[in-house]
């Protein structure tokens, strides 16, 4: 199965994917991926110009290989900025949506408490402000 998880910045979309991944599926998750191509003691959620772009690059090469997979291993991919063709895409496939919100103020508080300032910027956005 095919999930595609959205939200928010800090609403606890890999908190929600994590919960219910089981150890041998398959989880398209930027900021983990980020993390994962960075050294030691990177920020989670702060990243370079050259490390976004191999993110990127890693991610959509990721996810195309994750999705030949999905009718044997379930398949989560956090999408947070979808655009109509990504969503599209998504439900020809047969993806389950789920979106994860614990509302303006808790991903505000937590914003502000642990991800860059940057982020704000995209919490208006969500909440179309």
């Amino acid at each position: 199965m095919l999930y595609v998880v959205s939200g928010p910045p800090a609403a606890g979309k890999s908190t929600w994917v994590l919960s219910r991944a089981r150890p041998y599926d398959i989880v398209i998750d930027f900021d983990r991926l980020a993390h994962a191509l960075t050294g030691a003691n990177a920020d989670a959620h702060n990243h370079t110009a050259p490390v976004l772009a191999t993110t990127r690059a890693a991610r959509k090469a990721a996810l195309g290989a994750a999705l030949a997979h999905r009718h044997r291993v379930d398949v989560y991919v956090i999408h947070s900025a979808m655009t109509d063709r990504d969503h599209l895409r998504y439900a020809r496939l047969g993806a389950e949506f789920v979106v994860v919100d614990p509302g303006q103020s808790v991903v505000v508080a937590r914003c502000l408490r642990a991800r860059p300032a940057a982020a704000m910027d995209l919490v208006r956005r969500w909440y179309g402000e």
